[in-house]
C-alpha cells in the first residue's frame, strides 16, 4: 500500500502517544476495510463452490500461511505476529464461508 498521501504521522516521526494512537486508529480503519473486502471474497467462494466439503482446504490454508510469512518477512512484520493472526483470520473466514454456503442453499 502506498501511504505517501496519508495524513497520519510516520511511526519514526511520532513524539507523543497521541500521535501513536492516531496512527494506530487510522491503520485499524484501513484494516477493517481490507478485511471486509476479504470477507466478500469468502462470500464469492461460498457462492461458487458446489460442494460444502470444499470449503475447508487444508493445502490452501498452508499455502496462504506460507505466503503470508514470506510477505511478513519482506515487510518487516514479525512472523510471530503474522502467522497466528492469519491462522485465526483463516479459521474465522472458513466459519463465515460455511455459514454463507449454508444460507445460499437453505431453500434448495
Amino acid at each position: 500500500m502506498d501511504f505517501s498521501t496519508d495524513p497520519r504521522p510516520l511511526p519514526a516521526d511520532c513524539t507523543t502517544m497521541s500521535e501513536v494512537r492516531e496512527g494506530v486508529d487510522a491503520l485499524d480503519r484501513l484494516l477493517v476495510a481490507v478485511l471486509a473486502e476479504r470477507q466478500r471474497y469468502m462470500d464469492a467462494a461460498a457462492r461458487i463452490k458446489t460442494d460444502r466439503t470444499a470449503v475447508r482446504d487444508t493445502a490452501r490454508i498452508e499455502d496462504v500461511v506460507a505466503k503470508v510469512k514470506a510477505a511478513a518477512r519482506d515487510a518487516g512484520l514479525s512472523e510471530a505476529i503474522a502467522e497466528p493472526v492469519w491462522r485465526t483470520l483463516i479459521e474465522r473466514c472458513i466459519a463465515h464461508e460455511f455459514d454463507a454456503w449454508d444460507a445460499l442453499r437453505q431453500d434448495a
